[in-house]
């Protein structure tokens, strides 16, 4: 499907501002999350010892507050001006003309209303104290572009992905299987949050011209085109010497699978470090999405079957 605002009509357009490329960041690390806490259980069929239907609304939440972040930050910077027609990458609903500031923002509020009624049964089966850290994902996507004050136009954007799509994502997957915090998911959470993160910093590398003329002080615009290349890069390497450490001390050796991806992540490091601009780096984007989903999913598949008998509790 293009995301050409001419292409647009319907549904499309809201299927375009809920940005699809982003949807792998709240995916996996549900994925890796629930993974890590597979052979909890002394019987083991099918599920490993999980909840299918805990798993299902982890799933949901995590879909959800993506979809509404997206929407919530297309309505913030549409309403700033900052999604000017000089922007080169996916459409913005707001920007484009596409959707009225008021559509938008109900959209993000929709969004973020399913995430809450998945996630207050997940705490009504667990434990209330998920209101709260639900409740700080919502505003943590909320005010990365919105509010007087947004974080995002502070260059604190990759700080907060990486703690809240990296760690608390990964942590409370497992988390709502185990009602425990346990070092595997902890040390797991570290790679998909890396990753997570190389997302943001590329879709700030392509923006940094409009940004930076819109006063958007992000990370990027801080520390200049030179150095967010280097950053990307450290962030695309890094989850790969991790992944020995985690498959190898947890004893799940099925997750060193996940090296092999770096084949596909050989094309947009190398793309980014011949320089790619504009138009190219929105397939950079593109390419950054399919490494973090098909590493996740190899890493969750190896830590999910890859649970040695002495390890079952």
């Amino acid at each position: 499907m293009s995301d050409s605002p001419a292409a647009l009509s319907g549904w499309s357009v809201w299927v375009a501002g809920a940005r699809p490329r982003t949807l792998p960041a709240a995916i996996v690390p549900v994925l890796v999350g629930t993974a890590t806490a597979a052979g909890s259980a002394t019987e083991l069929g099918w599920w490993r010892g999980l909840d299918g239907w805990r798993w299902a609304a982890a799933v949901i939440v995590a879909l959800a507050i993506q979809i509404g972040t997206n929407y919530a930050n297309d309505y913030s910077d549409g309403k700033r001006g900052t999604d000017s027609a000089a922007r080169v990458g996916p459409v913005r609903l707001v920007g484009a003309g596409l959707a009225s500031p008021s559509a938008v923002k109900r959209a993000a509020l929709i969004s973020f209303g399913v995430a809450a009624l998945a996630g207050l049964w997940l705490a009504a089966v667990t434990t209330w104290w998920l209101v709260p850290m639900g409740a700080a994902c919502f505003a943590a996507g909320w005010f990365y572009t919105g509010g007087p004050r947004p974080y995002g136009y502070a260059g604190f954007g990759e700080l907060f992905v990486f703690v809240f799509f990296g760690l608390v994502a990964t942590v409370g997957s497992a988390f709502v299987q185990l009602e425990e915090v346990r070092g595997l998911a902890v040390a797991a959470a570290v790679p998909v949050g890396l990753l997570a993160t190389a997302l943001l910093v590329v879709n700030n590398l392509r923006d940094i011209p409009t940004d930076a003329v819109a006063g958007k002080r992000t990370l990027a615009v801080r520390i200049g085109d030179r150095n967010t290349r280097l950053l990307y890069v450290a962030l695309m390497v890094l989850p790969f010497l991790c992944v020995p450490f985690v498959a190898g001390l947890s004893g799940r050796v099925l997750a060193a699978a996940a090296l092999f991806t770096v084949v596909l992540a050989r094309i947009p490091v190398q793309r980014v470090l011949e320089g790619a601009t504009g138009p190219k780096l929105i397939e950079v984007l593109g390419a950054t999405g399919r490494v973090q989903l098909v590493f996740g999913a190899i890493f969750a598949a190896g830590l999910f079957w890859g649970v040695l008998p002495a390890s079952v509790a």
